[in-house]
């Protein structure tokens, strides 16, 4: 009867994690879905306002700044008031950045808007809810099909915001089609995030064994984010994932104007094309990715990762056309998703348990670190050696970052899912 009991028991906590595990990806899948309908648009909005390229340079910079502080400070706040309580946090903040934004009918207020974003950190958030949850051997999987929700978000809301701004005017996909001065885009959002609120309080309130409470000590400390850096292996990984994709993350930025002036597209063929990459990042997430983390070792699928990436940087280099681009692609999204999961996987294995939220903070603050300076590197680049510079850089410091991984021996944890 106890044997009984115990295994009646398992049972539930199973089946109550894969619950958890699912609404995680239902609040990811919707925060990235909001974020990515105004994503698309957002350089036509600035310019509609009267903001230059110069001036539009300053927002993304601010909105990166506000990230690349926000994401080691809320890694932190995770791991001392619980997964659950780090959710909400980034539920309720994107309310109030998408209500900010549904009014910015001035450039003041537009900046305004991003400041919410220092505790947008839906994602991370999410990966904290599964490196909790899950084995470290099927953590690369589990975190890897986060990609899906990344996907979706792409496909829906780039398709809706470039849908949006052909029908209804450029400011439509931030307050939606509305009736006199009814804002709907803020109630869909608002009733989405109470909807997830919700979900987090009834599915997990009874997991606060697995989500609660470890850190003790001042959520800001920087002392205490800095000393995960010095555990095996975490500095070098680390470095590693922010080098890699700096190239084409400041392609990335520059690319809503690059689509205008290189490609010569619309907001309309724009947001066709990042539906596009959502295609293939759930493609990759969902069918690959998964896959070889249960065939390869870790420190394999990061060689990998490289030296496509490298062979990305050579087609960019070579690229003439859209078309060229939608071929790179493949191999881009495929370089992105495995690196960062990978990525992720072992740096949250080399640290405590206790600390996997502020590690996934500082992985987070990558991407913002990149939208902080590269505004002003990318245009640059652009300007004075044109769209191609961006996929030579991304070959060179790619083949050294390859050589150095061949010729170190970084420690790794769980290397091979089993």
């Amino acid at each position: 009867m106890k044997s009984e009991t115990q295994g009646e028991s398992k049972h539930m906590g199973e089946l109550k994690r894969g619950q958890v595990i699912l609404v995680t990806y239902l609040i990811a899948t919707i925060e990235l879905t909001f974020v990515f309908m105004q994503l698309g648009v957002m350089p036509y909005l600035a310019k509609s306002l009267g903001l230059d390229s110069v001036g539009f340079g300053y927002l993304q910079t601010t909105f990166g700044v506000l990230q690349l502080v926000g994401g080691p400070i809320f890694g932190r706040f995770a791991d001392q008031f619980g997964t659950r309580a780090a959710l909400i946090l980034s539920c309720a903040s994107g309310s109030v950045f998408f209500l900010l934004l549904s009014i910015s009918t001035s450039i003041p207020i537009l900046f305004l808007s991003r400041l919410p974003a220092v505790f947008m950190h839906g994602l991370p958030g999410a990966q904290k809810v599964i490196t909790d949850l899950t084995a470290p051997s099927q953590r690369a999987d589990a975190l890897g099909k986060l990609g899906l929700c990344f996907g979706i978000g792409i496909i829906i809301g780039s398709a809706l915001g470039g849908i949006l701004s052909t029908k209804f005017g450029i400011r439509r996909p931030a307050i939606y089609p509305h009736v006199e001065h009814c804002n709907k885009p803020q109630v869909i959002t608002t009733v989405s995030c109470s909807l997830c609120l919700t979900c987090i309080n009834i599915i997990l309130s009874d997991m606060s064994s697995s989500l609660g409470t470890s850190q003790s000590g001042s959520v800001f400390s920087i002392r205490e984010i800095l000393r995960l850096m010095k555990f095996p292996g975490v500095m070098e990984i680390f470095l590693v994932k922010v080098f890699s994709g700096f190239p084409i993350g400041l392609f990335l930025i520059m690319f809503s104007i690059i689509s205008m002036d290189f490609f010569g597209l619309e907001a309309v063929e724009s947001g066709y094309l990042m539906s596009y990459f959502g295609v293939l990042q759930m493609v990759v997430q969902g069918l690959v990715v998964g896959k070889l983390s249960k065939h390869c070792t870790e420190r394999t699928l990061l060689r990998l990762s490289i030296l496509v990436f490298a062979g990305v940087g050579l087609g960019m280099a070579l690229m003439r056309t859209v078309w060229h681009y939608c071929i790179i692609a493949l191999p881009l999204v495929f370089a992105f998703s495995m690196l960062g999961t990978i990525t992720d996987s072992i740096l949250t294995k080399a640290v405590p348990s206790s600390d996997t939220g502020t590690m996934l903070g500082i992985c987070a603050s990558v991407q913002p670190l990149t939208r902080t300076v590269g505004p002003t590197i990318g245009g640059v680049l652009y300007k004075r050696f044109g769209v191609h510079s961006f996929g030579y850089l991304q070959l060179i410091v790619n083949i050294v970052l390859f050589v150095y991984l061949l010729k170190s021996k970084i420690p790794l944890r769980e290397q091979k899912a089993h």
